[in-house]
C-alpha cells in the first residue's frame, strides 16, 4: 500500500466572480513568501511533492496549489486564451492576502504559469516551469510532441464534446478509486525509466494517488478544456515574459520533448534551462528541492535589489 501523507494545512475555495469559484490548497509556512503551484494535465491542487513541502515548512514558504476550472473544488469554465487564468489568480492572491509571489507550473501549468507572468510582472517576481507545454501556433509555436501530434487534431472536438466526455472520464475515475493503487502502477510499468523510477518511489504514489481520488472524483472537464486553450494563440508573446524564468526539462521527456524546452528558453528574454539527463516528463517532480532552493535564490536576488534600490533613495 502507498503510505498516507499529510492533508494541506489550508484548504477552501475562492470566489472569482459572480458563479464561479476555485479551489486551493495551502502547505508549508503561512507566514512564509507565496510560491504558487499549478499542476499538470491532468492534475488538481495536492499534485505538489511531498520534498516541495517539506521545504516550505523548513523555509518558511507558504506553498499553495490551485485547481483549474473544472477539476477538485473549482467551478467548471473554458478561458478563451491561457492569459486569461491570470485574472483568477490575481483575484485568489488578493483574497489570500499575497502580494508578491512566485509562480511553478509542471507540464500543462507551465503555460499558464507564464501567462500569469506576462500578465502580473509586478507581482510576480519569478516563475518555474518543469517540462511545461510549448506554443502550437504564432510565431512562438513549435510542432511535435503529444500536444502537437495529437492536441491540436484533437482540440476542434473538444471544444464540441468536451463536457460529456469529462462526465464519462468522471465516472471512470470514480470505477477504478478501488483499484487506483493497481491502476498507477500500471501507468508506471509502460512508462519511460526515468518515469518508472520516479513512481516507484513510495511518496509519489501516495502524492498521485492523493491527487488524483481528492481531485478527480467529482469531476475530470480541466484536462479536456487545456487542450483546447493550448491550441489556440496565448494570448501573449514568450518575450513579453520579461521576470526570470527558471525551466528544468527531462532529456528523454516523451509527452513534451526536449526540443520544446530549449525552444522555449530561447524566446524568453530572462531564462536559464536546466536539462535533466535521463529523466522523462515527470522528471522534475524528482528535483523539487533543488527548484525551491533555485526559485528562492531568485527572491532573495529581488529582495536585495529592492533593499538597495530603496538605501539609493535614502
Amino acid at each position: 500500500m502507498a503510505l498516507e501523507i499529510a492533508r494541506p494545512k489550508l484548504e477552501g475555495k475562492v470566489a472569482v466572480g459572480s458563479d464561479r469559484q476555485i479551489g486551493f490548497a495551502e502547505f508549508g509556512d503561512p507566514q512564509g513568501r507565496a510560491m504558487f503551484w499549478l499542476h499538470g494535465t491532468p492534475g488538481a491542487r495536492r499534485q505538489i511533492p511531498v520534498e516541495a513541502r517539506l521545504y516550505a515548512e523548513a523555509n518558511q514558504i507558504r506553498l499553495i496549489g490551485v485547481d483549474r476550472p473544472g477539476i477538485g473544488a473549482s467551478t467548471p469554465h473554458e478561458y478563451h486564451r491561457v492569459i486569461d487564468f491570470a485574472d483568477d489568480l490575481h483575484t485568489i492572491a488578493d483574497t489570500l492576502g499575497v502580494d508578491k509571489m512566485e509562480i511553478i507550473g509542471l507540464s500543462g501549468g507551465g503555460p499558464y504559469t507564464l501567462g500569469c507572468a506576462a500578465a502580473m510582472p509586478e507581482r510576480v517576481i519569478a516563475v518555474g516551469v518543469l517540462g511545461g507545454v510549448a506554443p502550437t501556433q504564432g510565431s512562438d509555436g513549435i510542432g511535435g510532441g503529444l500536444m502537437g501530434n495529437v492536441g491540436l487534431a484533437a482540440a476542434p472536438v473538444l471544444e464540441r464534446v468536451g463536457s460529456p466526455l469529462s462526465r464519462v472520464a468522471t465516472g471512470l475515475i470514480r470505477l477504478i478509486k478501488p483499484v487506483a493503487e493497481p491502476v498507477l502502477y500500471l501507468y508506471a510499468s509502460v512508462s519511460p525509466e526515468g518515469d518508472r523510477r520516479l513512481l516507484a518511489r513510495p511518496e509519489f504514489k501516495a502524492m498521485f494517488l492523493d491527487d488524483l481520488l481528492n481531485g478527480s472524483r467529482k469531476q475530470l472537464a480541466a484536462p479536456f478544456a487545456d487542450v483546447v486553450v493550448f491550441a489556440r494563440d496565448w494570448g501573449f508573446r514568450l518575450d513579453e515574459v520579461k521576470v526570470p524564468v527558471r525551466w528544468w526539462h527531462g532529456d528523454c521527456d516523451h509527452i513534451v520533448p526536449f526540443e520544446h524546452g530549449e525552444h522555449v528558453v530561447a524566446m524568453l528574454p530572462d531564462a536559464e534551462l536546466y536539462p535533466l539527463p535521463g529523466e522523462s516528463h515527470l522528471g522534475g517532480l524528482g528535483e523539487t528541492e533543488a527548484i525551491m532552493a533555485t526559485m528562492s535564490e531568485l527572491w532573495d536576488a529581488y529582495q536585495r535589489d529592492c533593499d538597495n534600490n530603496d538605501a539609493g533613495k535614502s
